[in-house]
């Protein structure tokens, strides 16, 4: 992929726009106290997220990677989590160093802007709004806006298709494998930041950043 072909971009949320562990960690092991369980090291609630508020209680409740909760327990869970997270969304969340300037900087060259994240869309709104960053996306995708989320190409399609692009035109910007695997199998651009959640070197994208504000002379060709 070269940076030439690119004519909108999708970002993943958690790991790419904003640092959102903390208050992910918070809820977490609010409802691991919840269900008189011991709290978990952020560092290790870190390692479960990626793929969604419902993947995430899972993995919270059982402490493994593939773990799945019974069915009565996770929904048990399910609840007690969304319902201390919904509301303290940005307690500690904030978008990482330049990632306002670089949305900025992207509309000047009047690119659309996307969000693309497993995330809920009905938690991730309200947090793109609380951290003031909603206005610079024309779409939001969440894990239940469609039938299917990332790793799947569904996501990145619809977003090119809804702009009239080609997929080739659609640069994923994310931190993890899911974001690299939804943008290879649309026949995307994938890019990752080198601050992310994962060891950026690892996930075989056809760029990494250190800094979001890295994309603006990757793009800026796009407004001639």
């Amino acid at each position: 992929m070269t940076a030439s072909l690119y004519r909108a971009v999708a970002f993943d949320l958690d790991g790419t726009l904003v640092d959102s562990i903390a208050d992910l960690a918070a809820a977490a092991n609010a409802m691991r106290e919840a269900l008189g369980m011991a709290p978990l090291p952020q560092a290790r609630i870190c390692t479960h997220v990626g793929d969604g508020v419902a993947t995430l209680v899972h993995r919270a409740l059982t402490d493994a990677h593939d773990g799945e909760a019974p069915q009565a327990l996770w929904e048990q869970g399910f609840a007690l989590f969304v319902q201390h997270y919904r509301t303290h969304l940005a307690d500690h969340t904030r978008p990482y160093p330049g990632v306002t300037e670089a949305l900025g900087l992207l509309k000047q060259l009047q690119l659309p802007l996307a969000v693309v994240t497993n995330k809920s869309s009905r938690l991730a709104m309200p947090l793109l709004e609380q951290l003031g960053l909603a206005g610079y996306f024309c779409m939001v995708l969440g894990g239940d806006s469609l039938p299917e989320k990332k790793p799947s190409a569904m996501p990145l399609l619809h977003v090119a298709e809804q702009l009239a692009l080609k997929p080739g035109q659609l640069l994923m910007v994310g931190d993890s494998a899911n974001d690299v695997l939804a943008a290879r199998a649309a026949g995307c651009g994938a890019a990752v930041v080198a601050y992310g959640y994962a060891d950026a070197a690892t996930l075989g994208a056809d760029h990494i950043v250190t800094s979001l504000v890295e994309l603006y002379d990757l793009l800026k060709n796009e407004s001639h």
